[in-house]
């Protein structure tokens, strides 16, 4: 029997969306990987590179160079395309930029009978996110952003260091915007299946030396440090996308910290921010929602007001 190929279209040739392309590449995530740039002779260039890595792996993806027109089959469309900000910036800054570029490229695939899964990288994530759910009509569970999933994952990496365990010994989560205003949910932080907070309470000696707003500190701004010494942050965010397409693709349920359309979860309706959810083929096939302390509400609802606020006055009249 024939095995139905895996298809995924990336849109930016970046470094963005070649470390994510190089990713699924060596861990054999997908059959064909469709490169899209706004030149053609980039695509093309970054996709003969690519395949060029195929002598060197255990499976053969297909890499080439396509157009919006082209993405009709695809399984999942990663978008990765937008604005960067300059010195300065944050993320939000370049919210007027990446509105037009995010409506220029979701048109034309719409337009091309695309009726897969949307997942994104582009910043501000959480509003890029809501703006392809809005534009598109796409159900929620077929759009989704990578959130706060390369958070979560740099607060593993300090935890590891800090502990000097390996990081896939820690569970927990940054939650809210991938921005200024995310937070670390310690109440559900463990080690080893052990809570952080029981950890430090019954080895105050041991653990003194440990700041949890410090580590938080650094979990937030871990993109910024890596940004303003060379200008861009791309392995581990293409890392992040691969994982996720990675659970859609081969319908794996993993849990992920991805940038989710709220409709009552956590109290919040009208937005998109980062929480664990249940990554399958479907999509996000469920939302967990995580029992927080209070001032973990306070800082979930703090940080989608922000979200919810730079909505305000963006074009986001649906596709026809």
């Amino acid at each position: 029997m024939k095995r139905k190929r895996r298809r995924v279209a990336i849109v930016g040739s970046g470094m963005v969306g070649s470390s994510c392309a190089y990713a699924m590449i060596n861990q054999s995530i997908c059959d064909e990987i469709m490169m899209i740039d706004r030149t053609y002779d980039r695509a093309l260039a970054q996709a003969l590179d690519l395949s060029h890595c195929i002598d060197f792996t255990h499976t053969r993806t297909t890499v080439y160079a396509g157009t919006y027109a082209d993405c009709a089959d695809v399984d999942v469309v990663i978008l990765t395309a937008g604005a960067n900000p300059k010195p300065g910036q944050n993320r939000m800054d370049v919210l007027a930029d990446a509105a037009e570029i995010t409506r220029q490229i979701v048109t034309p695939i719409v337009e091309s009978g695309f009726q897969g899964i949307f997942i994104t990288a582009a910043n501000p994530v959480d509003i890029v996110t809501y703006m392809i759910w809005k534009l598109t009509g796409f159900p929620r569970h077929r759009v989704i952003g990578t959130g706060t999933s390369i958070d979560s994952s740099r607060l593993k990496t300090l935890l590891s260091d800090v502990f000097s365990i390996d990081p896939r010994s820690v569970s927990g989560y940054a939650l809210g915007e991938h921005g200024e205003s995310q937070f670390v949910a310690w109440s559900h932080v463990t080690i080893g299946g052990k809570p952080i907070l029981d950890i430090l309470e019954q080895h105050p000696e041991r653990f003194k030396h440990v700041d949890l707003h410090d580590i938080a500190r650094k979990t937030k701004d871990a993109g910024w440090e890596i940004f303003t010494r060379k200008g861009s942050t791309h392995f581990g965010i293409g890392s992040a996308i691969a994982h996720i397409t990675r659970s859609v693709l081969n319908d794996e349920h993993k849990i992920i910290a991805v940038s989710a359309i709220l409709d009552g979860e956590y109290g919040q309706h009208g937005v998109c921010a980062g929480v664990p959810a249940i990554i399958s083929s479907d999509g996000i096939q469920e939302l967990l929602e995580l029992k927080l302390s209070e001032d973990e509400r306070q800082l979930f609802g703090d940080s989608c007001d922000l979200i919810r606020r730079n909505l305000e006055g963006l074009n986001m009249e649906p596709i026809r």
